[in-house]
This record gives C-alpha cells, sequence and structure tokens, in this order.
C-alpha cells in the first residue's frame, strides 16, 4: 500500500509540472464567439453571435448597459437546457444567436461569456458598440486570452507595443484547460515543493524549528507533525487570502509587502526575536491571547499558537514573485475568478509547506527530549534569525555596506561554536561543531577583507581582485547600463529606438527592496556569457521602487506582478515568445533568452 501511494505521489508531480495536452487548445476568445450588430427596419439593433464548434454562449450572462452604467433591456430567446458544472442547470446557445435592443444610445457596452464543451471557461467579454459607425470595439481593458501554442502578439489598443500571447496566458489557464481544477491544484503543490528549497522560503525553517523546541519534552513525532501541519495550513490560507485582497483592493499587495517601510518592521521583528533566544528578554503573547489559544496549557507550542505564526509568517515573510505566484494573481487580475485563484495560492502554500512538515515529523522523534542541549539549540536559532534580519534588509542597506553585517555575523558565531577553544577537546559529535566554528571564522574573515576592497558579493568577497587584474572587467554589465522607462510614452520611444537601430531590446522590471534583484544584478548580469548575448541588445529597466499610477499602468500593460521580471522585445516593438523571466533567474536561461531574442529581432 505505501508502495503504491508513493508511486500515486510521484506520478501526481509528474502530471502537475509536465504541459498538460488533455484536450485541443481551446480557440481565442474572438474567434469561438464572433459578435456583429445590424439596424433593423423597425428600429431595434439585432446583435448575432457566431459560435464554433464546441462553444456555447450563457443566455443568463448576456447584458447591456449604457455609458452612465444603467443597464439596457436586451431580449433573448430561450436556449438550450445544459447541466453545466459551474453554474448548474442554465440555458446555452450553440452554433448562432442573435439579442435585441429597442431603445440603443449611441454607445453602450455588451457583456457575454460562454466556454469550450468539457473544457475551458473564458471570463466575461465586454465590447464597445457604437450604433452610429455599427461597430464593435475591441476589448478596452484586461488582457484578449490565447491559447499556449499561440505565440501571436496581445494587440492593445493605442500602444506602439504588444506583449507574447503566451504572456497573457498563465500557468493557471494551462493547468485548467489541460484537466480543470484537479490538475491545477495538483499542478501548484508541485511548483510549491520545487520552491519550498529556494531562498525565499529558508526563514521559514528556523521559525518552525524554534517552534518545536518549546515543547521541551512533550516533542513526539506525531506532536510535531500536528503542529507543522497546522502551520502550514495556516501560512497557505493567507496566500490564499492574499490573492483575495489583492483582486477586491485593485492593489498590488505584493509590493505594499515590499515596501522599504514592511521590509524595516520585519527585519526588526526578527532581531527582537533573536535578541529573546539569546535570553536578553522574553517575548510572549498578551495572557488573554495567550490563555484563548492554549486553553490554559503551560506548553509553548500549542496548535491555536501554530496557526498564528503560520498565518503570520505568510505576511513576516512576503511571497516572492515566482511564474506560479505571479500566474496565479495575473488570472485572478485578467478574470476576476477569485475562487480559482486563491485555490492554486493555497495549494503553492501547502507545496511550499511539506518540507517543513516532514522535518518537524522527524525532528520530533530524533531530538533528544530535554538537557543543557536546548540552551545551545536557541542561540543558534537566535543567529539564524539575525541572518534571515539581514537577508531582509539587503535592500536598505547601501551596496558598499552590504559585506560588513554578514562579516559580522560569521565573525560572532564562529567566536560562539568554539573557534578559538584550542586547548578544549573535542571528539564525536564536536569535532563537527568546532570544524564548522572555524569555517565560520574564515568566511567572516574573508567576508571583511572583501568589505574592505569594496566588493557587494557574499559569494565572491574577492571578486575587486579580479577586477584589479583587468579580467571580466569590461564585458561586466553594470546596473547604470540599463536606460530607466518609468511610463508606456518612455518605453515606447526607447522602442522606436532600437526598432530604427535594428536592435532587439531588454525590459528589466526591477526595485531597490527587491532582493533577487540584487542576486540576479550581482551574480548574473555580470556572468561573462550574459553579457556577450546582451551585446547589441537595448537595455532597459522599469523601477518599481515606489509605485505610482504611470509605472503601474505600464506594469499592467506588460502583464507583470512584480519584479524581478525581464521581457524582450524585438524591432517590431512585440515581446519574444518564450523569452519572459520571473523570479529566480540564471545566467543560462538570460543568456539563452537573449540568444532568442536577437535571432527575432534579425
Amino acid at each position: 500500500m505505501l508502495k503504491a501511494n508513493l508511486l500515486a505521489l510521484v506520478w501526481a508531480l509528474m502530471v502537475a509540472i509536465l504541459p498538460a495536452r488533455a484536450l485541443e487548445a481551446p480557440l481565442p476568445m474572438d474567434e469561438a464567439f464572433v459578435p456583429a450588430v445590424v439596424r433593423n427596419e423597425d428600429g431595434r439593433l439585432t446583435i448575432t453571435w457566431k459560435i464554433a464548434d464546441g462553444y456555447y454562449l450563457y443566455r443568463d450572462f448576456l447584458s447591456a448597459e449604457g455609458d452612465t452604467n444603467q443597464p439596457l433591456t436586451l431580449e433573448t430567446r430561450p436556449g438550450r437546457i445544459k447541466d453545466d458544472p459551474g453554474f448548474g442547470t442554465t440555458q446555452v446557445y450553440y452554433k448562432k444567436v442573435s439579442a435585441f435592443i429597442a431603445d440603443a444610445p449611441q454607445t453602450f457596452r455588451l457583456t457575454y461569456q460562454g466556454c469550450q464543451d468539457g473544457g475551458l471557461c473564458y471570463p466575461p467579454a465586454t465590447r464597445t458598440i457604437d450604433t452610429v459607425a455599427m461597430t464593435i470595439s475591441k476589448p478596452d481593458s484586461g488582457f484578449a486570452f490565447a491559447p499556449a501554442k499561440d505565440t501571436r502578439p496581445v494587440e492593445r489598443p493605442d500602444t506602439a507595443f504588444s506583449i507574447a500571447a503566451d504572456s497573457g496566458e498563465t500557468a493557471v489557464d494551462r493547468l485548467m484547460t489541460g484537466g480543470g481544477l484537479a490538475l491545477l491544484l495538483a499542478g501548484f503543490l508541485g511548483f510549491g515543493l520545487l520552491l519550498a528549497f529556494t531562498p525565499c522560503v529558508f526563514p521559514m525553517y528556523p521559525i518552525v524549528a524554534a517552534m518545536l523546541t518549546r515543547e521541551r519534552e512533550g516533542l513526539t513525532a506525531k506532536r510535531g507533525f500536528m503542529l507543522a501541519s497546522t502551520y502550514v495550513l495556516a501560512l497557505a490560507t493567507a496566500f490564499g487570502l492574499l490573492g483575495i485582497a489583492a483582486a477586491w483592493s485593485g492593489q498590488n499587495l505584493h509590493i505594499v509587502l515590499q515596501s522599504p517601510a514592511a521590509i524595516g518592521v520585519v527585519a526588526a521583528l526578527f532581531v527582537v526575536l533573536a535578541l529573546s533566544s539569546f535570553g536578553l528578554f522574553h517575548v510572549q503573547l498578551p495572557a488573554a491571547i495567550g490563555r484563548r489559544l492554549t486553553g490554559g496549557r503551560q506548553r509553548g507550542g500549542t496548535v491555536g499558537a501554530a496557526a498564528l505564526l503560520g498565518f503570520s509568517s505568510a505576511f513576516l515573510i512576503g511571497p516572492c514573485v515566482t511564474a506560479p505566484l505571479a500566474g496565479a494573481l495575473l488570472y485572478i487580475a485578467r478574470t476576476g475568478d477569485i475562487a480559482v485563484g486563491a485555490l492554486a495560492l493555497f495549494a503553492l502554500g501547502i507545496g511550499k509547506g511539506i518540507p517543513l512538515i516532514i522535518m518537524a515529523t522527524i525532528g520530533g522523534k530524533a531530538l533528544p527530549r530535554a538537557g543543557k542541549w536546548m540552551e545551545s539549540v536557541r542561540h543558534v536559532f537566535g543567529f539564524a534569525f539575525l541572518a534571515t534580519a539581514v537577508w531582509l534588509a539587503i535592500p536598505l542597506l547601501p551596496e558598499r555596506f552590504l559585506l560588513l553585517p554578514w562579516a559580522v555575523l560569521a565573525l560572532a558565531f564562529g567566536v560562539y561554536a568554539g573557534a578559538f577553544d584550542g586547548l578544549r577537546s573535542t571528539r564525536g559529535y564536536g569535532v563537527l561543531v568546532r570544524s564548522t566554528a572555524i569555517v565560520s571564522l574564515l568566511w567572516g574573515s574573508l567576508l571583511l577583507v572583501g568589505f574592505g576592497l569594496g566588493a557587494s558579493d557574499p559569494l565572491t568577497p574577492l571578486g575587486p581582485l579580479k577586477g584589479a587584474a583587468g579580467i571580466g572587467e569590461t564585458t561586466a554589465i553594470q546596473k547604470s547600463d540599463f536606460t530607466k522607462v518609468n511610463s508606456e510614452v518612455a518605453l515606447s520611444s526607447l522602442l522606436d529606438t532600437a526598432a530604427a537601430h535594428n536592435q532587439a531590446t531588454l525590459v528589466y522590471v526591477t526595485a531597490d527592496w527587491c532582493v533577487t534583484c540584487r542576486t540576479i544584478e550581482r551574480s548574473v548580469l555580470t556572468a561573462a556569457d550574459v553579457a556577450a548575448h546582451l551585446d547589441g541588445v537595448r537595455l532597459a529597466s522599469l523601477d518599481v521602487s515606489t509605485l505610482d499610477a504611470e509605472n503601474g499602468a505600464l506594469m499592467r500593460l506588460l502583464a507583470v506582478v512584480g519584479p524581478p521580471t525581464m521581457i524582450f522585445f524585438d524591432r517590431k516593438r512585440q515581446e519574444t515568445p518564450g523569452t519572459r523571466l520571473v523570479g529566480e533567474i540564471s545566467a543560462a536561461s538570460l543568456a539563452n533568452a537573449a540568444r532568442i531574442a536577437k535571432g527575432s529581432a534579425r
């Protein structure tokens, strides 16, 4: 039975990650439902939809309203009764249908919605009808749907550029098309599991570990599993609510959560947790809240407290921008389908938490019940909390001083762990501790030297020596090489210039508070292979450190959720399909995208 369950889990994850091909790719909405308008001899307007084979329109979702939002009477004939999986028993139209309006104003808006039989349901579409010119406009907002294989650009009214159709379509669209809600949840669960081993999730490990150590002798495998499961469920719920709040408020909550003020508060909170772990003071909830969560019990790791900690962790850490997260938020913004987007984010949170549950279950069985080791473990967690605070605060620090806090932290841990305890005998587990202390001390010393040399990357503290020797100095791409474009007009002008010189263009969406962006600028853009492939590509940056009306509008036009995002345009001002990069970006993926973009620009 266990073997069968493991096989089923592996199969589910494989299906989740591979592109779904269970159904034929759906048509773009404007091809599935083609409206036309004519005026009858009696003065009434007739709107007729030609419906593609295998598609249908909902009668209940046909509506019209004037410029002042007043509803207009839309006469329709009865449709075919259908037991619809989404809306129950309802009336639908196949092949062709007409609707009539008696007293139509000069312009009005027409809204309709339809589905593919056994497949995708399209979001509601709104068109503007001019009764004088007898024309029907293209969508006035949002992103037109196009299937995954369709790489035609998405046309936008009054813009000098267009994004690729596969950028308007999200991972949610593809999974819903391929297998419905079940495949969507399995897919995002798999995405979350893969993302669980990225730096964005690492701060949660010391949080869960510290929660477990408060159990002391009461910690068992079963208890650890229950506490961690509660933590992860609350974390995933917070992710789902984030999507709902984003849809209702219309705000980019990811950017709000990653603002300098929010980062500063969260980093300070981790410093407080670290000082508490070192025993300087004791942090606890107010007595009334504590009694309500613990039910009068004295043990620290209660289910209620674990839920509160998990829910708050989602906002403390902040969900990093990744392709799955961006896809879910774009799907909510584009379709208004809050339930599906929120469920996708919930599954993403569950996937991220699976390793946490495994760690808690194993730790609950393997860790000693009590003893002096508990004090040392709390101190180690204190250093982990300080490292988290430094990692979060990186965007707030001047680049010249980035190595200094890491150097101090590494040196302090080396001293604490016993790097200078030369006379103390070590054996067994002590050898590992002593070795770790010495490595930490040496690394801290290198970081301190790197700080003196002016380095900013903790992974290459001696990098300036390489530059001084003339190795790779001429090929490195600097942040200053990017032309800032913070509006649609500025980007259009830059694309015009690039087109005149037969160049491809890279638009890099970044922000001062974006931790991943700093890593990209230090380690990815400076790679020789990246510089070689970006040679001849015009570089532009959209800085959203402070979100305003202009750069917010440009983000929406580009279908961008947040930084880091990279978009390549060809000389025709169209996004090169298949080259968009979101979240963690490697030198290899950027070099490959640049190669494709330069090829399409020729």
